[in-house]
């Protein structure tokens, strides 16, 4: 950007789309008990709320390269804010499937704007990759915090119900239109790698283990953003305030999000951060075994820090493992195609598995398993190489 006020408002976007990647889907779990009883649906069912928005990740991550390629990541990033902005208005206005149909058109919203937002940097402002990047999964985990934090009091202390609590963030959506406007009407910059096709990540063993690692890292994160309220109040918290310690696990999650990707971008190679990591998580999972309020705190406390460095270490392997604009494109479709069919399966299979025994310690060895397959594929990615 060549004015300072332009590159001032291109900040400033990034920053308020960043804000909207995750608050449609961390509102959704504290208010799964009101949803549940409002339309009368099974556990299984009201976990498969995050499970079709993770599909629809799935499905049009596979097309986002091309959508920007074709439109110019800044046009197409400005339709994935407004899809996203369709589909939360939508999805408060009816029964159980107008419920589903907005939820499916807010993830294919977000997913459009997340797949492009590497890209984005890389090919703009390769200088500050890093700040950008920790700006962006600063954003969505700090915002998805706040989300988790006021869906409750919203629906209960302000009598918006559900239906309003979920739509109140349509707010910051509308806004962030009007911000990224300016890179919506601008003509898209020829770049490094525009107009080749780039590598057939599909067939690189490293772009798989970069997906999978992200794919074990979605699990974790969205299983726990849906069900944690629900496994707190049975432990004996109120709704309000399980709601809050959801909110406060990805607040403290900030931490680990703003500060890999400056650290990890000085690292020839990245594998013991994610070894470090990774015995964080099996420390936090083990104490969710306990019943003390303290020790869940605890655990949420170091889950939180490890959730918000796995983000950034998944976003920044896709910046530091490829070599061309366009490559880092298709690798960033593939991350969070492949990475989200994995990610799709962990609320629903666990809403299922719920209704089936009743038993929420099931929840904790799911989760300790898939940090086993975090650490497995981490290892690999975190080295030194390129596809």
């Amino acid at each position: 950007m060549k004015k300072s006020s332009d590159q001032f408002l291109l900040f400033l976007g990034i920053i308020l789309i960043s804000i909207n990647l995750r608050t449609s889907i961390a509102s959704v779990g504290p208010l799964i008990p009101f949803i549940r009883e409002d339309l009368d649906i099974s556990n299984g069912l009201a976990g498969s709320l995050t499970t079709l928005t993770l599909i629809t990740f799935a499905i049009f991550s596979i097309f986002s390269p091309k959508i920007g390629k074709r439109l110019g990541n800044g046009r197409a990033i400005f339709l994935g804010i407004l899809l996203l902005s369709m589909g939360v208005v939508i999805r408060v206005l009816g029964g159980v499937e107008i419920l589903f149909v907005g939820t499916a058109l807010t993830g294919v919203g977000i997913v459009i704007a997340n797949v492009l937002m590497i890209p984005f940097f890389k090919a703009h402002l390769p200088e500050k990759l890093g700040l950008l990047t920790a700006i962006l999964s600063t954003g969505m985990s700090l915002f998805a915090a706040i989300a988790s934090g006021i869906s409750v009091p919203l629906a209960v202390d302000l009598g918006w119900g559900w239906r309003g609590s979920l739509a109140f963030w349509v707010v910051f959506m509308l806004l962030a239109l009007a911000v990224w406007f300016p890179q919506a009407k601008a003509k898209p910059i020829r770049n490094k790698g525009e107009g080749q096709v780039g590598k057939n990540v599909w067939k690189s063993r490293l772009a798989w283990q970069v997906t999978l690692f992200m794919g074990a890292q979605s699990v974790m994160y969205f299983t726990m953003v849906t069900w944690l309220p629900d496994m707190l109040i049975s432990k004996g918290m109120s709704p309000v305030k399980a709601g809050i310690a959801l909110s406060y696990m990805q607040l403290i999650s900030l931490i680990g999000t703003f500060f890999a990707p400056s650290f990890l971008m000085k690292l020839r190679q990245q594998h013991m951060v994610i070894l470090g990591v990774s015995l964080g998580y099996l420390l936090g999972y083990l104490l969710l075994f306990s019943s003390q309020e303290w020790v869940l705190f605890v655990a949420m406390t170091i889950i939180g820090i490890g959730s918000g460095a796995s983000l950034s270490i998944a976003y920044t392997l896709i910046s530091l493992r490829t070599a061309e604009d366009q490559t880092t494109s298709n690798l960033s479709g593939m991350v969070q195609s492949a990475g989200y069919v994995l990610a799709a399966l962990g609320p629903m299979l666990f809403g299922i598995s719920l209704d089936l025994v009743g038993n929420w310690d099931f929840l904790i060895w799911f989760l300790l398993a898939m940090t086993i397959q975090f650490l497995f594929f981490g290892w690999s990615a975190g080295k030194d190489q390129k596809i």
